[in-house]
């Protein structure tokens, strides 16, 4: 089996040595090209590495000015068509993959080669200064026993067939593309597994922190649920995407309420609608912070709500981008998964 690799690295390269020193250990003894992709110019020195990678860069590397702005999606495709292989290993640069899983990964696509992907649990850790610290057992909920999946994200190996059966990731969003990519790969009733063991630690500074939140805004990563929506628009899947952000409405419902509340105070002159909804805000952190024994957390929860609420409602109407290089395009649409049927950006 041939092996391909791409290493998407948006910003968070300061955890590529572990990254990389962990692939080259797990896939030692086998036949494989790995592609390291950066969206956006480094701070952190390119760390020591073999020559079976190829660096494939959207910055031009003496001004650091990006050349072609890239979507996650449309990174990891830019790796998918330069890396080769039967199967591809997608893993972010903060993510250290586990060897045992990397061998039981490559069992299985040897022995069931009719799978579509391939993940595991993964493990969240903190570097905070010198300490490191471990975070959440189970950071996407993947479970400990082996069992089918609606999406893999941070670590995924791929059937390539499979994946360009699709159109591989949708190049358009600028969040929640891993999902999206699951929503198509299922309706073609191609199967993602979780193998129910360790895939990988996911390396970071401490979270959640309020700094995160205007990271997310920043970059973009917020109106990805937004776009996803106004794609699948009266087709198979929307339902499932407004479950899957219900938080995000739910949010954008309590501030409404409180507009409303706040005008018709205007109007009316009696601010009793609008003094009975004022405690609505504090309950809602006083009872997340009860659940996470935090009432910071609790705080940082309605924020997180709040912000990517607004942020769905920015990618609703926000234009995808204006070019995408070569061998990006968008998913052609195929009847019954939900694909788009908009021109390719």
């Amino acid at each position: 089996m041939k092996i391909g690799v791409v290493v998407s690295c948006y910003r968070q390269e300061r955890f590529l040595a572990r990254t990389l020193g962990a692939i080259e250990r797990a896939l030692e003894g086998h036949d494989w090209r790995g592609v390291l992709e950066f969206a956006t110019s480094s701070e952190a020195p390119l760390p020591p590495h073999s020559e079976r990678w190829q660096v494939i860069s959207s910055y031009d590397p003496r001004t650091g000015v990006t050349l072609r702005p890239l979507t996650p999606g449309a990174g990891r495709m830019v790796g998918f068509a330069a890396c080769g292989g039967d199967w591809v290993l997608f893993a972010d640069s903060d993510v250290e993959v586990d060897a045992a899983w990397m061998r039981a990964a490559i069992a299985t696509a040897t022995r069931e080669p009719e799978i579509a992907g391939i993940g595991g649990r993964i493990e969240e850790w903190f570097v905070d200064g010198e300490r490191e610290r471990p975070g959440r057992f189970d950071l996407l909920r993947a479970g400990e026993t082996e069992r089918a999946v609606d999406h893999l994200a941070a670590l995924a190996f791929y059937r390539r067939s499979a994946l360009s059966a699709v159109g591989g990731y949708d190049v358009r969003l600028d969040s929640d593309e891993d999902f999206e990519l699951g929503l198509r790969l299922r309706a073609r009733g191609l199967e993602l597994r979780s193998l129910g063991q360790l895939g990988a630690r996911h390396w970071s500074a401490p979270r959640p922190s309020f700094g995160e939140l205007a990271r997310r805004w920043q970059t973009g990563i917020c109106f990805g649920t937004g776009q996803v929506l106004r794609l699948y628009a009266g087709r198979p899947g929307f339902g499932t995407l407004l479950k899957r952000q219900r938080l995000y409405f739910a949010a954008l419902g309590l501030w409404g309420l409180g507009a409303a509340a706040l005008v018709a105070w205007g109007v009316t002159g009696k601010p009793q609608a609008f003094a009975a909804w004022a405690w609505l805000p504090p309950a809602v952190v006083a009872f997340m912070g009860v659940r996470k024994r935090s009432l910071k957390l609790g705080l940082h929860s309605l924020l997180t709500w709040t912000l990517q609420g607004f942020g769905l409602i920015v990618g609703l109407f926000r234009l995808p981008r204006a070019a995408a290089p070569a061998g990006t395009a968008a998913p052609a649409s195929t009847t019954g998964t939900g694909g788009s049927r908009e021109p390719a950006c």
